[in-house]
Protein backbone atom coordinates (compact mmCIF):
# COMPACT_ATOMS: atom_id res chain seq x y z
CA UNK A 1 0.00 0.00 0.00
CA UNK A 2 3.12 2.42 0.98
CA UNK A 3 4.55 1.44 -2.38
CA UNK A 4 1.44 2.62 -4.60
CA UNK A 5 1.06 6.07 -2.45
CA UNK A 6 4.59 6.59 -3.01
CA UNK A 7 3.58 5.95 -6.70
CA UNK A 8 0.65 8.17 -6.61
CA UNK A 9 2.80 11.24 -4.95
CA UNK A 10 5.35 10.84 -7.65
CA UNK A 11 3.42 11.13 -10.77
CA UNK A 12 1.21 13.50 -9.35
CA UNK A 13 4.52 15.95 -8.72
CA UNK A 14 4.95 14.60 -13.06
CA UNK A 15 1.44 16.65 -13.86
CA UNK A 16 1.54 19.85 -14.65
CA UNK A 17 0.15 22.16 -17.30
CA UNK A 18 0.83 21.75 -20.63
CA UNK A 19 0.26 23.82 -23.88
CA UNK A 20 0.05 22.08 -27.32
CA UNK A 21 3.27 23.10 -29.19
CA UNK A 22 4.97 21.55 -26.18
CA UNK A 23 3.13 18.53 -27.08
CA UNK A 24 3.34 18.18 -30.81
CA UNK A 25 6.43 16.29 -30.87
CA UNK A 26 5.15 13.59 -28.77
CA UNK A 27 2.08 13.25 -30.94
CA UNK A 28 4.45 12.83 -33.92
CA UNK A 29 6.04 9.97 -32.04
CA UNK A 30 2.24 8.34 -31.25
CA UNK A 31 2.87 8.97 -27.27
CA UNK A 32 0.08 10.93 -26.40
CA UNK A 33 -2.71 8.92 -24.80
CA UNK A 34 -5.95 11.21 -24.36
CA UNK A 35 -7.54 10.60 -20.66
CA UNK A 36 -11.59 11.57 -20.17
CA UNK A 37 -11.79 14.65 -18.19
CA UNK A 38 -13.48 12.26 -16.06
CA UNK A 39 -10.96 9.76 -14.84
CA UNK A 40 -8.42 11.24 -12.61
CA UNK A 41 -4.98 11.33 -14.71
CA UNK A 42 -2.93 9.95 -11.58
CA UNK A 43 -5.34 7.18 -11.05
CA UNK A 44 -4.82 6.42 -14.45
CA UNK A 45 -1.36 6.75 -14.53
CA UNK A 46 -0.71 4.10 -11.30
CA UNK A 47 -3.45 1.79 -12.88
CA UNK A 48 -0.63 1.61 -16.31
CA UNK A 49 2.45 1.51 -13.73
CA UNK A 50 1.49 -0.84 -11.87
CA UNK A 51 0.25 -3.27 -14.82
CA UNK A 52 -3.36 -3.01 -13.78
CA UNK A 53 -4.59 -4.58 -17.27
CA UNK A 54 -8.16 -5.32 -16.81
CA UNK A 55 -9.10 -1.62 -15.47
CA UNK A 56 -7.30 -0.38 -18.26
CA UNK A 57 -8.80 -2.48 -20.84
CA UNK A 58 -12.21 -1.20 -19.32
CA UNK A 59 -11.40 2.06 -20.08
CA UNK A 60 -10.23 1.63 -23.41
CA UNK A 61 -12.98 -0.16 -24.33
CA UNK A 62 -15.28 2.51 -22.78
CA UNK A 63 -13.12 5.12 -24.94
CA UNK A 64 -12.35 6.38 -21.59
CA UNK A 65 -8.40 6.32 -22.54
CA UNK A 66 -7.51 6.44 -26.28
CA UNK A 67 -5.03 8.05 -28.66
CA UNK A 68 -6.30 11.13 -30.04
CA UNK A 69 -7.44 11.37 -33.44
CA UNK A 70 -6.28 12.98 -36.40
CA UNK A 71 -9.19 15.63 -36.60
CA UNK A 72 -8.45 16.59 -32.81
CA UNK A 73 -4.77 16.81 -33.38
CA UNK A 74 -5.56 19.04 -36.74
CA UNK A 75 -8.16 21.16 -34.59
CA UNK A 76 -5.37 21.47 -31.63
CA UNK A 77 -2.84 22.34 -34.42
CA UNK A 78 -4.71 25.22 -35.22
CA UNK A 79 -4.71 26.22 -31.73
CA UNK A 80 -0.88 26.30 -30.42
CA UNK A 81 -1.57 27.44 -27.10
CA UNK A 82 -4.32 25.23 -26.26
CA UNK A 83 -3.95 23.84 -22.89
CA UNK A 84 -3.97 20.36 -20.73
CA UNK A 85 -3.01 19.06 -17.90
CA UNK A 86 0.31 16.49 -19.08
CA UNK A 87 1.67 13.56 -16.88
CA UNK A 88 4.78 11.84 -18.62
CA UNK A 89 4.26 8.26 -18.40
CA UNK A 90 7.47 6.58 -20.36
CA UNK A 91 6.89 6.07 -22.88
CA UNK A 92 3.44 7.88 -23.03
CA UNK A 93 2.68 11.39 -22.13
CA UNK A 94 -1.01 11.28 -20.78
CA UNK A 95 -3.27 14.17 -21.42
CA UNK A 96 -6.58 15.76 -20.44
CA UNK A 97 -7.93 18.73 -22.01
CA UNK A 98 -8.42 22.07 -20.18
CA UNK A 99 -11.77 23.07 -21.01
CA UNK A 100 -11.46 26.51 -22.34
Amino acid sequence: MAQVQDLQAELAGRMGAAEWDWLMPHSERDALVLVASDLDLVDVAVAIATDESGTVQQWIDQSLIKKPSRTQISGWSKSPNKRFTALILQPYVLIQDVAS
